[in-house]
């Protein structure tokens, strides 16, 4: 994530703050403090919605577009705060006007869209809801975002609309509600690439999917990723995939698919040659940036390796920097492109492939990153979080920063740590020197 990136979202929030700090004649501070919490959930709605259309200049102002996800799940989750605090504490002035039918509407429209918020954000950070039934609600919270900016247009406050911060905070809304409905046009009416299905090869428990284009073909880097949308029945969702093999002289493209949820299992079943597609990015900026004076380390966790073979298959055959791939994987059988992993091993002298089978007990562990590198590591991760945070645990006894592993999120509907707050805590309270283990002894 881009430190500017965040820095315009965060002074976004601050200017209306102090605009309302400068208003005169208020009496009643904590109404008014209420007041700025609705403009603040409004402003960082209106900033989710401005993320969602995926847009490059998006990309360019907060970093890569894995990243920009994360800052969209945690902009709904500090705005439905927001909201939830603005209901709680009374916002109501007395003297800055009289109630009429339209106020009372917009009063019910914030209602509605507190309430239906509230409900949908609680959908998306709970990952054991169906993405099916997450994928149409999500899109429901534009709706919700607009109710709540008719609302605020509409309501009693100490301000105009065509103050200036009546007229701030609207075009911040006509933005949020613009990129809304940007996001509602059909793929083919959005900035993307056509391409047609070729050829479809199962590796490894998963799907080979080859793309040849309709039109100017995309361009890429190795490393990236872009948004995919099938034209066959069922498949027509966008989702983002990382593309597994560097640029090709036909202009084709090629992702690998391992059915990991609804969505994915018929990919792998359902698609078949000549279904056409549209494609939107490149996204990413999980670029290969040889380190000098360190160890250069890839570490891949099954699917994970999809970015690293785009990388291995790059590389020259002279390559002067050396690179350690780690590739954990279930089985040798169960991993998806081995063939054409090993190749590019065998073709590239200076890259050492590990593969690491969990069903033969080989576990990937910081000790034996820090023994194969000998040295200063910079490490690139594509895999489970899980597994990311261990050995980002690990390597930093042996002097590694977080600024040395690079990675991109693996997983783009997350919750928000729920489960490792619970499993923590868990521990604490079982743990032999614990306060209460000790009481209960």
């Amino acid at each position: 994530m881009r430190s500017f990136g965040l820095l315009v979202v965060a002074v976004s929030c601050l200017i209306p703050g102090y605009l309302f700090i400068r208003l005169p004649d208020i009496t009643d501070p904590v109404a008014l403090f209420s007041q700025y919490l609705g403009t603040l959930a409004l402003i960082l709605m209106a900033w989710a919605q401005l993320m969602a259309t995926r847009a490059p200049s998006i990309e360019a102002l907060m970093g890569p577009m894995d990243r920009v996800y994360v800052l969209h799940k945690w902009s709904g989750i500090i705005a439905m705060t927001a909201i939830l605090l603005h209901d709680t504490i009374d916002a109501d002035m007395d003297g800055i006007g009289r109630e009429t039918a339209l106020t009372e509407i917009a009063e019910t429209l914030g209602e509605l869209s507190l309430y239906g918020l509230l409900v949908l954000v609680v959908i998306s950070i709970a990952t054991f809801i169906p993405y099916h039934l997450w994928k149409w609600t999500h899109k429901a919270m534009g709706g919700f975002f607009i109710a709540g900016t008719i609302h605020y247009l509409f309501i009693l406050k100490p301000f105009t609309n065509g103050s200036a911060l009546g007229l701030y905070v609207g075009a911040i809304c006509a933005a949020g509600v613009l990129a809304y409905a940007v996001t509602l046009l059909p793929t083919a009416l959005r900035r993307s690439t056509g391409y047609q299905v070729s050829n479809l090869r199962k590796t490894g428990g998963a799907t080979e999917i080859t793309m040849t284009p309709t039109a100017k073909p995309l361009r890429f880097a190795p490393g990236q990723f872009a948004v995919f949308t099938f034209g066959s029945r069922g498949l027509t969702e966008p989702h983002p995939f990382s593309l597994s093999a560097p640029p090709a002289a036909d202009g084709s493209l090629q992702i690998t698919v391992k059915a990991l949820g609804d969505f994915t299992h018929r990919l792998g079943h359902d698609l078949t040659p000549g279904t056409p597609l549209h494609v939107q990015g490149p996204f990413g900026r999980f670029l290969r940036r040889p380190p000098s004076g360190s160890a250069e380390i890839w570490v891949a966790g099954g699917i994970g390796i999809t970015p690293f073979l785009a990388w291995a298959e790059a590389l020259p055959d002279d390559l002067p920097d050396r690179v350690a791939l780690f590739w954990c994987v279930r089985s040798r059988s169960a991993a998806p492109q081995i063939e054409r992993v090993e190749a590019a091993a065998n073709r590239v002298a200076n890259l050492t492939l590990h593969i690491l089978s969990s069903e033969s007990g080989d576990r990937l562990t910081a000790e034996r990153i820090a023994a194969t590198a000998n040295g200063p590591i910079k490490l690139w991760f594509c895999g489970p979080a899980g597994l990311r945070r261990a050995l980002q645990s690990g390597l930093a006894r042996h002097g590694v920063s977080t600024r040395d592993i690079h990675y991109e999120e693996f997983e783009f509907r997350t919750g928000i740590g729920l489960k490792r707050l619970a499993r923590f805590l868990l521990a604490r309270q079982c743990a032999p020197n614990s306060r209460i283990a000790k009481t209960r002894r």
